[in-house]
C-alpha cells in the first residue's frame, strides 16, 4: 500500500513515472505518486538511494532527465525498485522526519519540460488514421501509398517548439488558399489537434551502428502523450513535395510525465497483423509489442465551463510498434541520442468515435460534432483540449497525467 492516497490516480505504486518540477524556482528531477510530486533531488540528499548505479550519481541535481537516462536501463530499473521500496506505507521515507521535503503537492509545484530535446520525428504509423486520410484526398483506391505497408513512414520535426503541457498554442499565420484557389498570407482557419503518443530515446547509438529491434527497448526510457497541433490549410499548400512545415512545427505538446517501458509491461498485447510480413530488421518473431492504453480526447470550447470527451482511442491499435519505429530510424545507420523525441502520428481506431483528429472527425470540415452545444469543425480561439491516456488491468492503474494546450489568438489578426 502507498504511503499516499492513490486510488483512482494515474500514480500508483505500479507507475512511478518520471518529469521535472520548479521548487522554489529550481528545475528538480521528480516522480509522482497520488496526488504528489516526489523530489528526487532529495531524496537523493537525504541519501535514500542506496543501490549501486545511483548512490553516488549526481543525476538528481540536473534540471532535466537526461543524465538519469543516459545511465541505462539497469539504472533506471534500480531508481523505480527503490521508490516503490520508500513510497511504501512503513517505509524508511514514511517516518522519515523530513518526509513533507520530498512530498510535495502536486497543486504546488510547475511542471517543466522534462528532457532537453535534441531531435523530434514524428511518424505515421496508424493505419486508421493514415488510410482515413488518404480516401479524403486520393480515393479510396489508393488511400494508401504502396510503400506506407512495408515500412514506418516519418518526417523530421522541430525540436525546439516541443512544449510541456498548459503552455499557450498561439495560432499560427502562413499562406493558405483562399476561395479562388490563390495563395494569401492569413491566420490558420483550419487549426487541428492529432491524439499521438510519443517515446523518449533513453541510450542513443553510435553513428553507422543501428538499434536492432530485439535491443530497441534498452534503448526507450518511456513514453508520454504527444499533441501534434496541426495547422491543415498551411499544410494543404506547403506539403508537396517535401512534407509538413509550417503546418506542423509551430507547436507540438507534451504530457508532464514520462511513463517507463517496464511500468507499461504488464499492458502488452499483440498488435494488429501485418500483412505483408515486414522485412527482417523489422520483424518482431511475433511477440506482444503493442501497448493496451486507453486514450481520449476532451474538448472545452470558448465560454463554456467543462471539458466533454469527443474521441476515445487506444494504442493498441497502431500498425507500426514503438520498436519498429526506432529500429526503422536506425537502419540506415542514424545516430539517436539522449533525450530524442519520436511521435506515433494520429493514433485512430477503427470505429467513428475512435478518431484521432479533427479532420478525420468532420471529414476536412464538412460535417462538424457538437461539443458543449457548439458546433466544431476545427479550433476557434479559447478552446481548450486535453489528451488522457491510462491502462487498467488486473487491479493495476498506470496513466499518464493530462496534456492540455489552449488556443491564443494569432499576434497578427488578417
Amino acid at each position: 500500500m502507498a504511503l499516499v492516497e492513490t486510488a483512482n490516480s494515474d500514480f500508483t505504486l505500479d507507475n512511478i513515472p518520471f518529469g521535472i518540477i520548479e521548487v522554489e524556482g529550481e528545475a528538480r528531477p521528480a516522480s509522482a505518486i497520488g496526488k504528489y510530486a516526489v523530489d528526487l533531488k532529495q531524496v537523493a540528499a537525504l541519501g535514500l538511494f542506496r543501490g549501486p548505479l545511483l548512490s553516488q550519481s549526481d543525476c538528481f541535481q540536473k534540471p532535466t532527465l537526461n543524465a538519469f537516462m543516459a545511465l541505462g536501463r539497469q539504472a533506471w530499473r534500480e531508481c523505480r525498485s527503490s521508490l516503490q521500496q520508500l513510497l511504501t506505507k512503513g517505509s524508511v521515507l514514511d517516518t522519515h522526519a523530513q518526509k513533507d521535503t520530498v512530498l510535495i503537492p502536486l497543486e504546488h509545484v510547475k511542471n517543466l519540460l522534462p528532457i532537453e530535446i535534441g531531435d523530434y520525428t514524428d511518424f505515421y504509423a496508424s493505419k486508421e488514421h493514415a488510410f482515413n486520410v488518404g480516401v479524403m484526398f486520393r480515393g479510396k483506391e489508393n488511400a494508401l501509398n504502396p510503400n506506407w505497408v512495408h515500412l514506418p513512414v516519418g518526417y523530421h520535426g522541430r525540436a525546439s517548439s516541443v512544449v510541456v503541457s498548459s503552455t499557450p498554442v498561439i495560432r499560427p499565420s502562413g499562406l493558405i488558399l483562399n476561395a479562388d484557389k490563390k495563395p494569401e498570407y492569413h491566420n490558420c482557419r483550419k487549426l487541428d489537434i492529432e491524439l499521438e503518443m510519443g517515446f523518449v530515446v533513453g541510450v542513443g547509438n553510435k553513428l553507422g551502428e543501428p538499434i536492432s529491434i530485439d535491443d530497441a527497448n534498452e534503448h526507450i526510457f518511456g513514453a508520454v502523450l504527444l499533441n501534434d497541433w496541426s495547422a491543415r490549410d498551411i499544410q494543404a499548400f506547403e506539403y508537396v513535395p517535401l512534407g509538413p512545415f509550417l503546418g506542423k512545427n509551430f507547436s507540438t505538446t507534451i504530457s508532464p510525465w514520462i511513463v517507463t517501458l517496464d511500468a507499461l509491461e504488464p499492458f502488452l498485447v499483440q498488435q494488429p497483423v501485418q500483412d505483408p510480413k515486414p522485412a527482417s530488421y523489422l520483424d518482431n518473431k511475433g511477440s506482444p509489442d503493442a501497448y493496451d492504453i486507453k486514450l481520449s480526447v476532451h474538448v472545452k470550447p470558448h465560454g463554456a465551463s467543462d471539458f466533454e470527451s469527443v474521441s476515445q482511442s487506444n494504442l493498441k491499435y497502431m500498425y507500426w510498434s514503438f520498436k519498429q519505429q526506432l529500429a526503422h530510424h536506425t537502419v540506415n545507420g542514424c545516430n539517436m541520442r539522449t533525450g530524442d523525441l519520436c511521435g506515433t502520428g494520429t493514433i485512430s481506431g477503427p470505429t467513428e468515435d475512435s478518431l484521432g483528429s479533427f479532420l478525420e472527425m468532420t471529414t476536412n470540415g464538412q460535417k462538424p460534432f457538437t461539443v458543449q452545444g457548439q458546433q466544431r469543425t476545427f479550433l476557434l480561439d479559447g478552446d481548450e483540449v486535453i489528451l488522457r491516456g491510462r491502462c487498467q488491468k488486473d487491479g493495476k492503474i498506470v496513466g499518464f497525467g493530462d496534456c492540455h494546450g489552449k488556443i491564443l489568438p494569432a499576434p497578427k489578426q488578417f
